[in-house]
């Protein structure tokens, strides 16, 4: 399938979303096929987002949840939480059948640029990342994203799924 960048829309995800939102963010870390290479499906047993975990990110006044959308079918979204002089990137999902042709590189393009017409005086972009996932690693080391050896426990309790082998988070970061 040839990636039909130009014909993407970028909007703010809206509340009826939801459901088209969970299908792309559960498909894209828990499910396996020849595309996806962001699946978490061996190192992760159950759902990445709960309907219930969704609408309370909905809820949150510095989180904004971006999609990209093809004939009004959401096939990426990101997500930014802002505090005081950082952003937060998270919730970013690619639908499996669209991995692998560049949209992810657009889309967080668009999300640090977005991030900055909402909050002019950013300083940092900050991201967690699985510290398994060295290709992740290296796909946001090349974005200009850098580890800076903070470390955390996996989040058992925030109900993401159960980790099938050790992982912890290692936050990266990138200067604006």
């Amino acid at each position: 399938m040839t990636m039909p960048h130009l014909l993407l829309n970028y909007r703010l995800a809206l509340i009826n979303d939801i459901q088209q939102l969970i299908e792309l963010i559960n498909s894209a870390y828990r499910q396996k096929n020849e595309n996806t290479w962001t699946t978490e499906a061996d190192l992760v047993a159950g759902e990445r987002i709960s309907q219930n975990q969704l609408e309370q990110l909905f809820e949150n006044n510095n989180f904004y949840l971006l999609v990209a959308e093809h004939k009004y079918q959401i096939v990426a979204c990101i997500g930014l939480t802002f505090d005081d002089f950082a952003v937060e990137i998270g919730t970013f999902a690619i639908a499996p059948d669209w991995q692998n042709q560049g949209l992810g590189k657009l889309v967080l393009a668009y999300a640090e640029t977005y991030a900055l017409s909402i909050q002019a005086d950013l300083n940092i972009y900050v991201m967690w990342v699985l510290n398994v996932r060295t290709e992740l690693i290296a796909f946001y080391e090349r974005r200009g994203y850098v580890q800076t050896g903070v470390v955390e426990d996996y989040p058992i309790d925030a109900n993401v799924g159960t980790p099938q082998v050790d992982l912890h988070l290692i936050e990266m970061r990138k200067s604006v």
